[in-house]
């Protein structure tokens, strides 16, 4: 039997320790790790259908960076990708950043929301398992188009996920 693979791939992008690669290991291996930088430039943008723009709760300053790094991913990426931002680390006591204020910056910003912890595993499966379903049916919709498929039949549906240094992507 022949299969269709179609290869979602998917940018995680956000503040230096805001939980970027723990979020990853945490969905893929169900395991944290320290967190581990992977340069990227902005090639690696341009077939994303997903991007998750990750803040620490409890870090002001990556919730303050957050329209930089929309600014950025949006310039790079089709019109028509989907941008989950998410709310790391709410596992922490010392919160900075209201749950409230993070979903008025997300409406504002037409940005789908959700908090998540990796030390938990709180909301890590469902963040990737719900933008995939969405992403998936904007193709099926002919709204979003994927060009890394392979004609065949059945489908498998695959996630890429690039990381994303504070500082790698534009240079």
């Amino acid at each position: 039997m022949s299969t269709d693979t179609i290869i979602f791939k998917y940018i995680v992008v956000g503040e230096m320790g805001t939980g970027k690669t723990s979020l990853w290991n945490r969905f893929i291996d169900d395991e944290t790790s320290t967190e581990i930088f992977q340069s990227i430039n902005s090639v690696y943008f341009r077939d994303a259908v997903c991007t998750f723009l990750v803040y620490d709760v409890s870090r002001r300053k990556s919730f303050n960076q957050l329209t930089k790094w929309l600014n950025h991913t949006q310039s790079l990426t089709n019109p028509n990708s989907l941008i989950l931002l998410i709310g790391n680390k709410i596992d922490l006591e010392e919160r900075v950043v209201s749950r409230e204020e993070a979903e008025e910056f997300a409406q504002e910003n037409n940005l789908l929301y959700t908090e998540t912890s990796t030390q938990t595993g709180e909301n890590v499966n469902d963040a990737f398992m719900d933008m995939t379903k969405k992403v998936y049916e904007l193709v099926q919709e002919g709204k979003l188009k994927i060009t890394n498929t392979q004609t065949e039949n059945k489908i498998n549906l695959k996630t890429d996920i690039i990381l994303a240094k504070d500082d790698g992507i534009c240079c």
